[in-house]
């Protein structure tokens, strides 16, 4: 067929273009002539729709949009990178992996640098992408793959040959700075908040769910690993593995670099570290990797955390000077106020600063902040402004400073729990408490209400739509269409949106309201011991802190949550809306191992660490990341490290995998 043939003609001179353009910085081609070409091909593929193929250049343009992100399971799980701010702590790494390895100082090292964007997983099948994911939570991420094929220098189908049948490459999609810079301008233009940073930008973009407002970003990537579970890939080193993903077509950083040992690693660090500020893209220090793949499996991994094989060598973060203007108050969803300094802006790491977080009353204090000081600034984890305090011999602020007496959003009289650093404001209908609280109980660590973000909860407050969170499931579309940055479609899906959140289990419930001191793990704990919302809300004090895991503060601010009138209307009220009250049947039924706790060490054969907790919390038990006296007994599995000899020493006994499904009745 004439039209088939020429078709892939086309698809093969666009990509090589791609490939020349973004990667070799080479154009092939004018920009009217490729544009020639594109329309051409979609002038076919719209004629003749069977010949679109997975690798065709026309997806990158993006489809329509999509009204969320199906989750997507890894192969193998994504892990982060353990951290290293010093040539010692990298000593103390590479000490670590030479006691379980000794070889591993003869391996040598491959030095690559870090990049800051957002981690992807993208799959490839027979050679073409076919899915690209988030990182997630490492076991499972959203499967972003029309957004990931705007990527202009991410290749749909590999060059050369030799790759395994199926593989996930692993990767950071990142914001150039000069594209950075030039769309803050753009929505500073146009009216809108700049972005915070390239990272959030970059992760934002991968999860518009219009394709075309992804393409329109500008978003690049680098990979820099392999996984194919069951395949031999031939590679012998990490080096060589970079050099084979620059073959495939792939975008590999260009400053990666072999190191005979680890001082020449240190010495070839201090180069690249005076080199980053120099690059075109967010780059937050060095992965040194050990270079013979060979050794990967027998160093392992620290739980399903992070790599032994692997260390990222961070740099001292930079420190700015500038003035504080003044320090305002946040109310917190709990009530908690929460200061924070307005700066006169400054750039740090390529970011313009202009607020930072000041904690409490006591750091302030501590810390002698005043309004007026010149104050030294970093980024802590070169992310979340930070005031490490007063710059040295530079003009001094004169009155220290002191909490308000009176909440600043509501006016009621604060109270300062005599065993607590935060004040709080009381009042439970105190504007700011409520619209956090709401925000708080759409997150998707809570409810899981898409689209429903603090713009819009101001918008809802304000037009007095909702009073409350209760508020949220009597929403119409008919309601939402009077509100601005409504339409059909979108006012439709917000509703959709929060009458799927009633499935959600007791335990997000009771996150998602809000209760002090109770985050998602005590939520869990909770709904796990008590079933339903009606039994905790009957349970006194006593009996809240006599749940494993609960302490008596956690226990009186549950206990004084329920017995509060109007808390007791707000879950009359959601109980009518049709909320899952309960938590999940498996949560809920048998519980063999109620009131044991575990300790989970080494890589167990069927089961992932996450798994594992899973397993064991489900079936009743508590998981520990430490052993103690209390532990019921040590779950162990290959290569399994201090844990062991520290068992044996308390004398707590230790099983494996096979013993632990057996206990919590799940067959092997």
């Amino acid at each position: 067929m004439k039209a088939a043939s020429r078709a892939a003609d086309l698809r093969r001179i666009l990509e090589r273009a791609n490939h020349a353009y973004y990667l070799l910085d080479k154009p092939e081609m004018s920009d009217a002539e490729y544009d020639r070409l594109f329309r051409e091909l979609q002038a076919l593929e719209e004629k003749h729709p069977e010949l679109r193929t997975p690798d065709s250049p026309t997806l990158r343009v993006g489809g329509e949009p999509a009204t969320g992100f199906r989750k997507h399971r890894h192969l193998v799980p994504m892990l982060s990178l353990a951290n290293a701010f010093s040539e010692a702590e990298l000593q103390e790494w590479e000490e670590r992996n030479a006691r379980l390895v000794p070889e591993v100082k003869e391996a040598g090292y491959t030095l690559e640098v870090k990049i800051d964007g957002a981690a992807v997983s993208l799959t490839y099948e027979d050679g073409v992408l076919v899915t690209g994911v988030t990182r997630g939570n490492g076991l499972e991420g959203e499967d972003v793959t029309t957004n990931l094929r705007t990527v202009l220098d991410l290749p749909l189908r590999l060059q050369g040959r030799g790759w395994p049948r199926k593989m996930e490459v692993r990767g950071e999609v990142y914001l150039p700075l000069t594209q950075f810079a030039e769309t803050n301008t753009q929505r500073e233009k146009a009216g809108e908040a700049p972005y915070a940073n390239p990272r959030n930008a970059a992760a934002g973009a991968l999860r518009q769910l219009d394709p075309k407002k992804t393409r329109a970003r500008g978003l690049r990537v680098f990979t820099f690993q392999i996984e194919a579970p069951g395949t031999k890939l031939g590679i012998e080193s990490q080096h060589e593995l970079l050099e084979t993903l620059h073959k495939w077509g792939l975008p590999v950083e260009s400053h990666h670099t072999r190191a005979k040992d680890l001082a020449d690693a240190n010495t070839k660090i201090r180069k690249l570290e005076a080199l980053l500020p120099t690059l075109d893209y967010g780059a937050d220090g060095v992965a040194v990797k050990v270079d013979n793949r060979a050794l990967y499996a027998e160093l392992g991994t620290i739980g399903n955390r992070e790599p032994r094989w692997s260390v990222a060598r961070k740099f001292a973060p930079e420190v700015q000077v500038t003035k504080l203007l003044d320090i305002r108050i946040n109310v917190g969803r709990t009530g908690a106020l929460n200061p924070y300094a307005v700066l006169e802006p400054v750039e740090i790491g390529g970011v313009t600063v202009s607020n930072a977080t000041l904690h409490n009353a006591d750091l302030i204090a501590a810390k002698d902040i005043r309004i007026g000081d010149a104050v030294e600034v970093t980024r802590a984890g070169e992310v979340i402004p930070q005031i490490l305090g007063p710059a040295p011999g530079r003009p001094r602020g004169e009155k220290p400073f002191r909490m308000p007496e009176r909440c600043p959003s509501c006016g009621s009289q604060v109270e300062h729990p005599h065993d607590e650093v935060m004040t709080y404001c009381p009042n439970i209908s105190c504007p700011s408490r409520i619209l956090e609280s709401i925000v708080h109980f759409a997150s998707r660590s809570a409810m899981d209400i898409r689209g429903l973000g603090y713009e819009r909860v101001r918008a809802l407050l304000d037009a007095k739509l909702i009073a409350n969170v209760g508020d949220l499931y009597k929403l119409t579309p008919m309601q939402l269409l009077t509100l601005e940055g409504f339409a059909e479609k979108s006012a439709q899906h917000l509703v959709d949106s929060i009458a799927a959140s009633k499935r959600q289990p007791l335990s997000a419930l009771l996150f998602g309201l809000g209760i002090r001191h109770v985050g998602a793990q005590g939520a869990k704990m909770l709904a796990r011991h008590f079933g339903t919302l009606e039994s905790l809300s009957r349970a006194s004090a006593e009996e809240v802190g006599a749940v494993r895991g609960i302490g008596p503060a956690i226990a009186e601010a549950v206990a004084g949550f329920f017995a509060d009138p109007r808390n007791k209307e707000l879950l009359r009220n959601l109980e009518k809306s049709g909320l899952t009250l309960k938590e999940t049947e498996t949560a809920t039924g048998p519980r063999p191992l109620a009131d044991q706790t575990y300790v989970v060490t080494g890589t167990l054969p069927t089961l992932s660490r996450q798994q594992a907790r899973e397993l064991i919390e489900a079936a009743g038990g508590h998981v520990s990341d430490s052993l103690s006296k209390k532990t019921t007994a040590l779950v162990v599995g290959g290569d399994p490290g201090s844990k062991l000899d520290k068992a044996e020493a308390l004398g707590i006994e230790q099983i494996d995998e096979a013993e632990l499904l057996r206990r919590a009745n799940r067959k092997p």
